[in-house]
C-alpha cells in the first residue's frame, strides 16, 4: 500500500472545485468534514467522465468503506481549489484512491488522504468485480 503524498507531482489527474460559503466554519477556514466531500466529488466526477459510470442506473456501484484525511494548512472560502487524484491500490472488487487538496498555485497539498470504494451490485449490495470501463479508467491513475 502506498503512502499518501503532499506533492502535486504525485497526482496524474486534477479537478477544480469552487469552495462555498457554507464550507467555512466559525473559525474562518474550511471545516474538516468538507474535505471528505471534496474527495467524493473528485472521485465520482472522474468515474462519471472517464469511466462512464451512470450513477443513477448502473447495476454496479462503488460504496465507501474507509477514508482518512490529514490536514496540513488551512484553506478558506472564497477560493478555487484543485483536487489531485491517483490510485494507490486496484484490486478485483475494490480501489484505494489517494487525494490531495491544493490551493491553485501551491505545489504542496493543504490536505491529503485516501478513500476506499468496494464495488457492489446495487440491488443486493454484494461485492462484485469492478466494471471493465471503470477498471480501465482507474488503471490510468495507477
Amino acid at each position: 500500500m502506498t503512502e499518501v503524498s503532499y506533492a502535486r507531482t504525485a497526482y496524474p489527474c486534477f479537478r477544480s472545485i469552487t469552495t462555498r460559503w457554507m464550507d467555512n466554519d466559525i473559525y474562518g477556514h474550511i471545516n474538516n468534514v468538507q474535505y471528505y466531500s471534496y474527495f467524493d466529488t473528485v472521485i465520482n466526477q472522474y468515474l462519471i467522465e472517464e469511466g462512464g459510470l451512470d450513477i443513477h442506473a448502473a447495476e454496479i456501484i462503488g460504496v465507501c468503506i474507509e477514508s482518512k484525511c490529514t490536514y496540513r494548512s488551512p484553506l478558506a472560502y472564497p477560493m478555487t481549489i484543485e483536487a489531485g487524484l491517483r490510485v494507490g491500490h486496484l484490486g478485483n472488487t475494490s480501489v484505494r484512491y489517494e487525494v490531495g487538496i491544493f490551493e491553485e498555485t501551491s505545489e504542496t497539498a493543504a490536505a491529503a488522504g485516501y478513500f476506499v470504494h468496494v464495488f457492489v451490485n446495487r440491488d443486493g449490495m454484494e461485492k462484485t468485480a469492478i466494471p471493465p470501463s471503470v477498471r480501465q479508467a482507474l488503471q490510468q491513475l495507477s
